[in-house]
């Protein structure tokens, strides 16, 4: 095994489009499929399958991407971005894409890139409850409690 690669092994349930790959060396994304031409409305979303189901070794996890370009050209993402592969599933990876351009339709055909697949190692928790947390500076602060957007008032 070369030194940053972990070995994954797939099952082509669609064996007529390739394994994910990577556009780039370097690229922390491979490029995941449709099998099916599709059609989405403005506004509308739709589960895309891949065609393909992994098995990940235990510790890690799959997270499924959208496309900078598909959401930069066509308004299109993943509705519960990123979608999560856990180690322990074997059935097909499915998107669930969006398209949130007001007006216009997206195509997609047989074989186009719908999203990226970032394989990374994951740590199990062990959840300890206390009574209180440990203080820090910005403590219970949430949404927009550091301020940066100009619109705030």
């Amino acid at each position: 095994m070369e030194e940053g690669r972990i070995p994954i092994t797939v099952h082509r349930i669609d064996p007529g489009l390739p394994l994910p790959e990577y556009a780039h060396d370097g690229d922390a994304g491979a490029d995941l499929r449709t099998t099916v031409d599709a059609v989405l409305e403005p506004g509308e979303r739709t589960t895309l399958p891949t065609g393909l189901a992994i098995a990940l070794p235990r510790g890690y996890a799959a997270f499924v991407h959208p496309r900078s370009g598909l959401a930069a050209r066509h308004g299109v993402t993943i509705v519960n971005a990123p979608g999560t592969v856990d180690a322990g599933y074997r059935g097909e990876i499915r998107v669930t894409l969006l398209n949130t351009d007001a007006h216009a339709p997206v195509k997609f055909e047989r074989g186009d890139r719908i999203a990226q697949l970032v394989v990374q190692r994951v740590e199990r928790a062990e959840f300890v409850e206390a009574d209180a947390l440990p203080d820090t500076e910005r403590g219970a602060g949430g949404f927009g409690s550091t301020g940066g957007h100009a619109a705030q008032s």
